[in-house]
């Protein structure tokens, strides 16, 4: 049995494209992650590979040396690309803080206000600090580029989604609902700025090198239902990601969408209409990564659905054969990559995280 990390990865970006189109049913699920905690990348990087850990600070060579050792942990840990980010804030209200309990702590964990943001009326629009897309500096991507191992490729998310960032750093969840019934222009004229905001920076990154495709984050659900009313997200979300979904195809790429929560009331219009790739973000209780293969992995791919409470919870033997059940499920015609339903928190067991990636590997 393979045990990650692995020493002689061997790296396919065209072989995870080909499977996510639904060109090639491989005889394994390749691996994919939205992202590994910041504390789970630095444990595998110090104490699995033993390499000289740099925090990245104010200066861009320590951030060059965090690049260069998180390019690594992906590479050995099996992923095809690596999956950049930032570049582009948007000022955002205050959060609210916590202790960090988990087996690899921060020390503190913030959580976004949920009452009021940083814009509640037309004065506040105006004098909100709205970032400028076209002055962004882009090194960490390019940097990324040029520093992949031979076999790997790049997707890319710069900020928040479309919903996200007007609902957690703008508005404020609360705020947002009020104004909805109560200022309504307010709210779309928000929504718009913050689309042409992302839609004018993705436009910068289409022409990097070794860029396989976009992998947008955007919460839209909890366990019951979206966030707020589908006719909402009608009007004012889902346009914006048809927009990237459009820009990426024009340019040979990929839309891969990351959302939280129960969806059902616009998956038919994600996978039908928006035109995403690949949908990513799943949990056992409310939001099965079997039951939405079922229904749509014909017509997009299947991405991650392993429960990260089970991910986290669950001793080893258990999750392996709970992983295996979810590949022997979700495998069938292909479009199928495994990983966490959302991410490798730092709260997961790092023996349990190399098991779901050893169960993948080894599958046949």
């Amino acid at each position: 049995m393979l045990t990650v990390p692995l020493e002689k990865p061997q790296a396919d970006i065209d072989h995870f494209v080909k499977v996510i189109r639904g060109q090639t049913i491989p005889s394994r699920p390749p691996l994919v992650e939205l992202f590994l905690d910041y504390e789970v990348e630095r444990e595998i990087s110090r104490n699995c590979l033993g390499r000289a850990w740099v925090e990245p600070g104010a200066d861009q060579a320590s951030w060059k040396s965090y690049l260069k050792n998180r390019i690594e942990v992906y590479h050995r840990m099996g992923y095809d690309y690596v999956r950049v980010t930032g570049g582009l804030d948007f000022p955002s209200a205050k959060t609210r803080p916590a202790v960090d309990t988990a087996n690899l702590s921060r020390g503190t964990r913030n959580w976004a206000e949920e009452g009021k943001g940083l814009v509640s009326t037309w004065d506040e629009f105006d004098a909100y600090r709205w970032p400028d897309p076209d002055q962004s500096d882009l090194w960490q991507y390019e940097f990324v580029a040029e520093n992949l191992p031979d076999g790997m490729g790049m997707f890319v998310c710069p900020t928040g989604g479309f919903l996200e960032m007007p609902q957690e750093a703008i508005l404020g969840y609360q705020n947002m609902c009020y104004l909805l019934c109560e200022d309504p222009d307010l709210v779309a004229t928000v929504f718009r700025k913050t689309g042409e905001i992302i839609y004018r920076f993705y436009e910068r990154l289409i022409e990097l090198p070794k860029l396989y495709g976009f992998f947008q984050g955007d919460d839209m659900g909890y366990k019951s239902g979206t966030l707020i009313a589908p006719d909402h997200l009608r009007q004012m979300v889902l346009p914006w990601h048809k927009r990237l979904a459009e820009l990426a195809h024009g340019n040979g790429l990929l839309y891969l969408l990351h959302s939280c929560g129960n969806l059902d009331a616009i998956s038919r219009e994600l996978v039908d209409d928006v035109g995403i790739d690949g949908r990513h973000s799943f949990e056992d209780e409310s939001n099965n990564v079997i039951a939405f293969k079922q229904s749509y992995g014909k017509r997009t791919a299947v991405l991650g659905g392993v429960d990260v409470d089970k991910l986290a919870r669950l001793p080893e033997s258990e999750l392996r054969a709970y992983t295996r059940q979810t590949i022997e499920a979700c495998m069938p015609g292909g479009r199928y990559a495994l990983g966490s339903g959302n991410t490798v928190c730092n709260y997961v067991p790092i023996p349990n995280y190399f098991a779901m990636v050893e169960e993948a590997l080894n599958y046949t």
